[in-house]
């Protein structure tokens, strides 16, 4: 299985924050949102990534000053990606091996998704028990 089908049904945009808005306010868009990281963008295209471990880092370094600064300032630039073609598996090794949480999904240089590690989890967990059910009715039968 691949990142695409973990994208599929998925309605909306991508929450997603511009290289020019304060952390501030992209703090307020992870809490209202209930996620711990987005993708920066311009355009479709990504230039970094901000997460909850980048707020901890500024606010250890600059204290409630970190609220001002602008995300080109202090965000993680030329994050790790993959794209929609990657085996789901392969993103959750690439995932625990880079220690990150969350993968934004480029295909074509235009950022078309955005995964976190509990999504790929909760995805082959859910895969894990379907196969199960098969193998259970198929016994039974």
């Amino acid at each position: 299985m691949t990142i695409a089908a973990i994208l599929h049904g998925r309605t909306g945009p991508v929450i997603s924050a511009r290289p020019t808005d304060s952390v501030r306010a992209v703090v307020d868009l992870l809490a209202q949102h209930r996620i711990g990281a987005v993708p920066v963008v311009e355009g479709d295209a990504l230039v970094g990534i901000f997460s909850e471990r980048d707020l901890v880092r500024l606010t250890s370094s600059y204290g409630p000053e970190a609220l001002d600064r602008t995300l080109d300032e202090v965000m993680t630039q030329s994050p790790v990606t993959c794209d929609s073609s990657m085996a789901v598996i392969g993103a959750l090794s690439q995932m625990t091996q880079k220690r990150i949480r969350h993968l934004p999904v480029v295909d074509g240089g235009r950022l078309v998704g955005f995964v976190s590690i509990g999504d790929l989890v909760k995805y082959r967990i859910d895969m894990i028990e379907a196969e199960a059910a098969a193998m259970r009715d198929y016994i039974a039968s």
